[in-house]
């Protein structure tokens, strides 16, 4: 049984897709050294030793130190969409606080110059909304103009996009 869904008419505008995944991780050291050592992420911005946030050019990975046990279970954070501009992180808010959607954490500006909140979905899942400075606004354009898949981001582009 499917039951209808009352289609959105109208939402703000700025919205550039999921680019921003967090995870909680024990060996953060053995974490940093896959994602940048090997898979060659850089580091973005470390506010401190239990929090890093790395990149590959059009995405935020975050990696968060926890020191609690968590056998069998995924380590995932949040999710995160991002914002084209900053001032649009509150026209979202209202959006989803108009629809019903359970708000986690009201816009708050944060100490890299981001702008977020924080919901729930559905499912339980936390996600963030989020104007992230070095990444909003920007296009996946370095993986769209070669034939070759490759990863842009957290992405594997395979398919090939004429840019005019």
């Amino acid at each position: 049984m499917s039951s209808a869904r009352k289609p959105v008419v109208s939402r703000p505008q700025g919205m550039q897709g999921l680019r921003h995944v967090a995870l909680f991780v024990q060996d953060i050291e053995a974490c940093l050294h896959f994602y940048v050592d090997i898979l060659g992420m850089q580091v973005e911005w470390q506010p401190d030793a239990d929090n890093y946030y790395l990149t590959s050019g059009n995405d935020n990975l975050a990696l968060h130190r926890s020191n609690e046990e968590m056998p069998g279970k995924q380590r995932l954070d949040h999710i995160g969409f991002i914002i084209s501009q900053i001032e649009l992180v509150d026209e979202w808010h209202a959006h989803f606080v108009a629809h019903g959607v359970k708000i986690l954490m009201p816009p708050k500006t944060h100490r890299d110059g981001a702008r977020s909140f924080y919901c729930a979905d559905p499912a339980g899942t936390h996600v963030q909304i989020i104007y992230h400075p070095p990444i909003s606004g920007r296009l996946v354009v370095s993986a769209l103009a070669t034939k070759k898949p490759r990863i842009a981001g957290l992405f594997l582009v395979q398919h090939y996009f004429k840019l005019d």
